[in-house]
């Protein structure tokens, strides 16, 4: 919860609390919420693969978020960050 500016406590533990839920344990492996601030989303992946395939489902993520969290998230930004530990190229891209 690095950001809180103008996002209350209550969406921030929505989102970072019921991730899992959203987006389902396959995508959650490799997602992982980093900054909700102002209705903007950020997101960090553990490869450019799932950065990209996060992209593509972005709306679906936001309707979920909306409906396990009750948050509004008007746009998600994606970057990519370190793998996540046990992750190896062959398991951890995503099918298209």
């Amino acid at each position: 919860m690095k950001s809180l500016r103008g996002t209350d406590r209550i969406q921030i533990g929505g989102v970072f609390g019921r991730w899992d839920d959203a987006v389902g344990p396959t995508v959650a492996a490799h997602v992982r919420p980093v900054r909700l601030d102002d209705g903007v989303l950020t997101v960090e992946a553990d490869e450019p693969a799932w950065a990209t395939q996060v992209k593509f489902l972005s709306g679906t993520i936001t309707t979920r978020l909306a409906e396990v969290a009750g948050v509004r998230i008007e746009r998600i930004e994606v970057r990519v960050g370190r793998p996540s530990r046990g992750s190896s190229a062959a398991s951890s891209s995503p099918t298209p």
